[in-house]
């Protein structure tokens, strides 16, 4: 091979090294723009997704929205403001018993299972009203949405009529469907629909079924917490008769026996 011929072969290669060079070269800055272009994807993907999730998490829930409604659905049968007056019992009765109750209480289901039946028959008899206030703070406490819930189906059924109203009521505080304290069963739209299934007023009523799944008397059950918690009482159940409590004698909680209850009231009545 001449000497010629050898430095151009020598020269060939080097411009085809540099060729392959330059390709390699663009390769890697194509590469770099694509890695540095989906970064960028990511991290507004990743912006938007915490964004997104932020957002979400400061969205008002569903109750908080029902506590902040201006116009108020109120069930039937009731007095007052946003129609939180709910007042059980025959209008010649003279003196009224208060009964403040949260439904997953689990004293208030063991006070309804052994002083609800006689409590009842004095309302029956004219001995005195009943005014119920529902409170919610269980839900705070223990998690979940039950005592919310199952203040505005009681809402449903007041809308059906008193009688219903107390008979569900003491459905819900039965030994067979009141649940434990921290399961959260009145949450259910359909576990409430089954508790009432045993009240004949209720049990196939497709208006009080509707509420119940629509949430008609949310926004009401909301107002009538509202009204618990500016009441002044800290506990359920608790009972008031002329601005006082109710009490069993010998003591600062409610009467839990039939016979201790009817010394109280009859104490309450007279003054």
């Amino acid at each position: 091979m001449s000497k010629r011929n050898s430095q151009a072969n020598k020269a060939a290669a080097r411009e085809r090294l540099r060729q392959e060079r330059e390709r390699q070269a663009k390769k890697d800055k194509v590469r770099r723009q694509l890695i540095v272009a989906g970064t960028g994807v990511l991290v507004l993907a990743l912006a938007g997704g915490v964004g997104y999730g932020i957002m979400q998490a400061n969205k008002p829930s569903h109750w908080e929205t029902a506590a902040d409604a201006k116009n108020i659905t109120a069930p039937k049968n009731t007095e007052g403001e946003n129609g939180t007056t709910v007042v059980i019992g025959k209008p010649s009765a003279k003196k009224t018993l208060e009964l403040y109750e949260d439904s997953r209480c689990p004293v208030c289901a063991v006070f309804e299972q052994a002083v609800g039946p006689t409590l009842d028959k004095d309302v029956e008899a004219g001995k005195y009203k009943v005014k119920y206030v529902g409170a919610t703070f269980i839900d705070n406490a223990a998690g979940g949405e039950g005592s919310k819930n199952a203040l505005s189906a009681l809402g449903a059924a007041l809308d059906v009529s008193p009688e219903a109203f107390t008979a569900y009521k003491s459905a819900l505080y039965s030994k067979e469907f009141h649940p434990e304290e921290n399961k959260d069963d009145f949450g259910k739209d359909s576990y409430l629909l089954k508790v009432a299934d045993s009240v004949p007023a209720l049990k196939g009523n497709a208006a009080f079924k509707k509420n119940v799944e629509d949430g008609t008397f949310d926004a009401w059950a909301m107002k009538m917490s509202d009204a618990f918690d500016k009441s002044g009482v800290r506990g359920t159940p608790t009972l008031m008769m002329d601005g006082k409590k109710v009490t069993a004698e010998g003591s600062e909680n409610a009467p839990m026996t039939a016979e201790q209850f009817t010394a109280a009231v009859d104490k309450a009545l007279k003054g």
